[in-house]
């Protein structure tokens, strides 16, 4: 639908632009994201959520209970904190104990059902839920700033700004897990109950109640400490304040497992992009406020820290460009300004600095993409046609993964990675094929090399048997049918398959968690290694009490 003062000339750009490591790993949110479009949902919808139980000793050991009240329906946020040694703090998922344990809940915690939720839910993983619970997770403190925030408030000073700043959080978690693991509902469960029909709502939930929870715990720790000198922490430093997230590989194989989820992401992006570009004028006040906002992702920018130099030289290379963009403004023309804007940023500055400058684009337009929030989510359905020919599907393999080509598999670094999925925790590892063991567990993310394999094996078969179809072919060769099937179902998506090779050893998969995560709308990355980094989400978001989420939505890029 082209909108008035729209023109119908920017087409989406191409998936070989943007389905790759280096243009994934440069993301940012926008408002679009998960987090952000949470928010407005509450507001819209006008969520209530109060504190049911709160029952925490002088350390802040104990349990709470929040109620969030859908106007349908009624959640439950149930907390269990615990005494941690430091020797138990890993943020890792190997991890057996956390500083807190979370489950969002349709049933209301009555004595029996917390007794059972306190049974299992601090187990994690070695607990079991019901079909009851939403969401499974947990979290530790950042403990240097959570002593430093609880003494300050306890000696009845706030603690300093800056000093927030530098970690962003007073806790991180480690995990959210959804979607029927550890018998938790499913998906479609969910949806049925018609509170969260989108995906990852009821995650972005849960950590948006874990960072109110945090807030909370902080100050009664600090009001044990010193009831006559306690004092509250400032609104305006709570709002500094995110919930952290330690992200690792786990997020990988599900961007391999749901194409068709992939592919409505970044369509839904593209499209928003795309309304803005097609603008044909942009007003003085408008220009003013991109060179408003442009000022403030600078100070952004200063806050973002990180130890990984990569990042490091990346941050500061937008930071330039950036400068360079504000000092340009008054010589783009008015007719065309958006356009003309991405087109001189893709011609002049890096991947990093282009994504930056969409997602400010498209930020400052919700009356043209924020109905596009509807669209982020998609019913995933997989059919094999059985009577299309080999010479069809070669087409269609030609058409859609020729960039398989330039990957060359018989080297052993191009297949040197295996990805298989732990016992313990269920979660996805990696493997070095020639040097560890477990490859024959091996699951199946590596579809570059899968399409390259089938591709060859197509070409020799058909060089004997031309006219056949595919139930001639799965006959003799049934292995092959769930590679086919997605092939088929995927012709039409053209944003489905990320082009890269998983299974090469110079794979970063950092570059495709950065890109999940800014989905989720989270800020600050910071890489730890090549396989997992730390985020900020909901840093600069409003907060519970007196929620106004539109006159408060100036979060994309939280700044004190």
């Amino acid at each position: 639908m082209i909108k008035k003062n729209q023109q119908k000339d920017e087409k989406h750009r191409q998936n070989s632009d943007l389905l790759t490591p280096e243009r994934l790993g440069v993301v940012f949110p926008n408002r679009l994201s998960f987090t952000r479009t949470l928010l407005r949902r509450l507001d819209r919808e006008n969520w209530q959520i109060s504190r049911e139980f709160f029952d925490l000793n002088k350390e802040g050991i104990g349990t709470a209970v929040y109620k969030i009240d859908t106007q349908s329906t009624n959640l439950w946020f149930v907390i269990f904190t615990d005494k941690l040694d430091q020797e138990d703090r890993n943020d890792r998922v190997i991890a057996e104990r956390w500083d807190a344990t979370f489950t969002l809940t349709k049933a209301e915690p009555t004595p029996e059902v917390l007794e059972r939720l306190r049974s299992n839910i601090p187990l994690q993983e070695k607990g079991r839920c019901s079909s009851e619970e939403i969401i499974l997770s947990r979290a530790n403190k950042s403990v240097r700033i959570f002593n430093y925030v609880a003494s300050m408030l306890a000696a009845g000073q706030q603690p300093d700004s800056k000093k927030l700043l530098e970690t962003g959080y007073l806790i991180r978690t480690t995990a959210v897990y959804g979607n029927g693991k550890f018998g938790l509902a499913d998906f479609k469960r969910i949806q049925r109950d018609n509170v969260f029909l989108l995906p990852f709502q009821a995650e972005m939930l849960t950590v948006y109640l874990a960072r109110h929870f945090s807030f909370e715990w902080v100050e009664h720790v600090a009001r044990m400490k010193n009831p006559n000198r306690f004092v509250p922490i400032a609104e305006n430093l709570k709002k500094e304040l995110g919930v952290g997230n330690s992200t690792g590989l786990g997020m990988v194989p599900f961007l391999v497992e749901h194409p068709q989820l992939i592919c409505r992401w970044i369509s839904v992006r593209e499209e928003a992009l795309v309304r803005v570009l097609n603008l044909r004028r942009t007003s003085t006040q408008k220009r003013n406020t991109f060179r408003t906002k442009l000022d403030a992702s600078l100070r952004h920018l200063e806050q973002w820290h990180t130890d990984d130099l990569p990042y490091r030289a990346t941050i500061e290379k937008i930071k330039v460009e950036v400068v360079e963009v504000i000092k340009n403004i008054p010589r783009f023309p008015n007719i065309n300004f958006w356009q003309v804007v991405v087109n001189w940023c893709n011609e002049n500055f890096c991947l990093a600095t282009q994504e930056f400058i969409s997602s400010i684009i498209v930020e400052l337009h919700p009356e043209l993409v924020d109905d596009l929030e509807n669209f982020t989510g998609v019913t995933e359905t997989y059919n094999l046609n059985p009577k299309m020919t080999l010479g069809r599907l070669m087409k269609i393999i030609s058409k859609n993964y020729s960039w398989v080509n330039s990957f060359k598999f018989n080297q052993n670094d191009s297949i040197a990675n295996f990805w298989y999925r732990s016992i313990e925790k269920e979660e996805p590892r990696l493997g070095h094929r020639f040097f560890d063991e477990g490859a024959e567990k091996e699951i199946k993310v590596g579809i570059a090399y899968e399409i390259s394999k089938l591709e060859s094996e197509l070409d020799k078969y058909m060089q004997k048997f031309s006219d056949t179809n595919i139930a001639e072919f799965l006959k003799t060769r049934p292995f092959w049918r769930t590679l086919i099937m997605r092939i088929q179902s995927l012709e039409l998506c053209s944003y489905a398959e990320i082009q890269a090779n998983l299974l090469d050893q110079a794979f970063r998969p950092i570059d495709l968690l950065r890109f999940k995560l800014a989905m989720f709308g989270a800020t600050k990355f910071d890489p730890k290694s090549d396989l997992w980094l730390r985020v900020s989400i909901f840093q600069g978001a409003p907060l519970i009490q007196g929620l106004q989420i539109k006159a408060e939505e100036d979060c994309l890029f939280p700044l004190p």
